[in-house]
């Protein structure tokens, strides 16, 4: 994944606009769309600025993006920590599952539950097995 995926879909996760990033990290709407479209890099001040708008470390940021390090529970997809915490569900995804698990898309989508990544679990370890 581009670092410009990346912010794209933080941003779609949450819910949120442009703008509503834009405001909370103070930058403009059109630079904060230009770093979304991959054209333009940002500095490693903007990283953090927009790490902190969404609440994640710039580590958490990054996760994900060609070249950078291991995953962190915060950095994982929506539904797919709730899933990791679940302490019933949980202790049967091994960190080998939860690298595989985070990086499905289904018809350029996430899964958006905990429901659904555990289907999709159990679906591909049903295959695999």
């Amino acid at each position: 994944m581009k670092l410009h995926e990346r912010l794209r879909e933080l941003r779609s996760e949450r819910g949120l606009r442009l703008k509503d990033v834009a405001e909370v990290a103070d930058i403009s709407v059109p630079y904060l769309s230009d770093l979304e479209r991959g054209r333009t890099n940002p500095s490693l001040e903007t990283l953090q600025t927009l790490a902190g708008a969404y609440s994640i470390t710039v580590h958490d940021l990054l996760e994900g993006v060609e070249f950078y390090g291991a995953s962190t529970e915060g950095a994982l997809p929506k539904g797919l920590a709730d899933l990791i915490a679940d302490p019933t569900l949980g202790p049967q995804i091994t960190p080998d599952w939860v690298r595989t698990l985070s990086r499905i898309e289904l018809r350029g989508r996430r899964p958006r539950d905990k429901q659904d990544w555990y289907e999709i679990y159990l679906h591909l370890k049903r295959i695999l097995n």
